[in-house]
């Protein structure tokens, strides 16, 4: 893998930027080197840009940042060294192409130091001013979801810019998933889950074992029927060995549980921008999940278990690309070797 590298950005809220770039990474015959916060030994450590709170919602309070940023706080060492070691790179590797995914003043940074970017575009209403600028500076823009999850409110000149690769996810493993097995999977970016609902849920269903992972709380009382795992950072295998997977509407959860071919049961969680209700309502349109509101009484939970099983497999299949990773890993490559290349993507 000799030549300029390609820098990837990787935003530390949620598991799916990291596994999304990793997958590309491992597809691309150029080398990609990861730039974010927890990166580790794995690429460029970047030091936390949280406030001292530690909790992150994309908000600095800050009344001076210009439109064009979407987080920019005052006097923030953390943010100080980030720009300092992002720029220090750019400055050494000169890299022939920045992905960043997703950061708006990441973007505007690379651009600042004469780098072409790609975006990262997530689903939801992104027509506010740091994000058309950011799709605006970049040479493409890359969409991880199906076209189908596009809002109507997207201008047709960032649609042309898009390579739309839905299903960038690690390969599943190959595996029959248990009979009358529900997993339940709840994120790193994410409240965290209710366990009294969902062992309400379980004892409902007694003649379906329940498996819980990622951040939950789990009361005193939990079914025999019902365990809590915690956290797992890779959870392909628990997703292949489940019949039906419930989650929220994370482009991470949703392109895992596509890969797999598994029934989902999906609870969009508020995000900024309506990401998830958009995933959410692409999955709706596409009859590829079983899309609720809200997490339901225990009541109903048989009947939404039936309902999933019944979903027409077929029906995943538009969200299901094995070469999704390759083929953004070829785009890259192709927009780095043509300084003005065709719109539309290679296969």
């Amino acid at each position: 893998m000799s030549g300029r590298p390609i820098g990837y950005y990787v935003h530390h809220h949620g598991a799916g930027h990291r596994r999304r770039a990793n997958a590309i990474a491992a597809a691309s015959d150029r080398r990609i080197v990861l730039l974010g916060t927890n990166i580790g030994d794995a690429g460029i450590d970047l030091a936390d840009d949280r406030p001292a709170s530690g909790a992150f919602d994309g908000i600095d309070c800050t009344s001076s940042r210009p439109n064009a940023l979407h987080y920019a706080p005052v006097d923030h060492d953390g943010v100080r060294s980030r720009v300092a070691r992002i720029a220090g790179w750019i400055a050494q590797e000169r890299p022939a192409l920045m992905v960043v995914d997703v950061s708006a003043e990441v973007a505007m940074l690379a651009r600042l130091a004469s780098v072409p970017t790609v975006y990262v575009r997530l689903a939801g209403e992104r027509g506010d001013v740091a994000h058309g600028e950011a799709f605006r500076g970049a040479t493409g823009l890359l969409a991880p979801f199906h076209p189908a999850f596009e809002t109507e409110s997207t201008p047709d000149w960032v649609r042309e810019k898009t390579l739309y690769a839905q299903g960038i996810a690690c390969a599943p493993p190959v595996s029959k998933p248990a009979e009358r097995s529900v997993l339940v999977v709840f994120g790193r970016g994410g409240r965290g889950g209710d366990g009294a609902r969902i062992a309400e849920a379980a004892r409902a269903c007694p003649a379906w074992t329940w498996r819980v992972i990622g951040p939950a709380t789990a009361p005193a009382d939990i079914p025999s029927n019902l365990v809590f795992a915690g956290w797992v950072p890779a959870p392909e295998a628990d997703i292949a060995g489940a019949a039906i997977v419930i989650g929220a509407a994370g482009d991470g959860l949703v392109n895992a549980v596509m890969a797999g071919d598994r029934p989902f049961v999906c609870i969009p969680e508020e995000r900024p921008f309506g990401e998830q209700h958009a995933t959410a309502c692409g999955l709706k349109a596409l009859n590829a999940a079983i899309v609720l509101p809200e997490w339901p009484a225990g009541v109903f939970w048989n009947r939404i278990l039936d309902d999933a099983l019944a979903l027409p497999p077929a029906a995943r299949r538009p969200l299901q690309d094995r070469d999704a990773a390759g083929k953004v890993a070829r785009w890259l490559a192709l927009l780095v070797s043509n300084p003005a290349p065709p719109r539309k993507h290679c296969a």
